[in-house]
């Protein structure tokens, strides 16, 4: 009997680590970034390295343009280093810098009293 709820639980553990393992993402943060460029085009332009996860490009609500930065996830750590390998990122004739991303962007919106600050 008691190796039966033991095995059981080992079991869970693995397929618990499993799906942690899909939901983490690996991030570059990708400054430089000309105006003219969207974020379509960043997902696109990162997939020849990896499966691009998420692409998150930040947008000035006075503008309406976005702030020339950008975090792309990737699903594996192999994409990640694919695109630190390369320099230079050149895209509509501007070199992108590239970097890892030391902390992991949550997308907290910011209140009104502290944008002002």
């Amino acid at each position: 009997m008691c190796e039966c709820s033991l095995s059981g639980a080992t079991a869970q553990g693995r397929n618990m680590a499993a799906a942690t393992a899909s939901k983490k993402v690996f991030e570059v943060f990708v400054s430089r970034v000309p105006w003219t460029v969207a974020s379509k085009e960043m997902r696109e332009y990162f997939a020849q390295f990896g499966q691009v996860k998420k692409c998150q490009m930040p947008f000035d609500k006075e503008t309406g343009f976005h702030r020339g930065f950008c975090w792309i996830g990737f699903s594996s750590e192999e994409g990640l280093q694919n695109a630190l390998q390369k320099d230079p990122h050149v895209m509509e004739g501007s070199k992108l810098q590239v970097q890892r991303n030391r902390k992991p962007f949550v997308g907290r919106r910011l209140g009104k009293e502290e944008e002002e600050s």
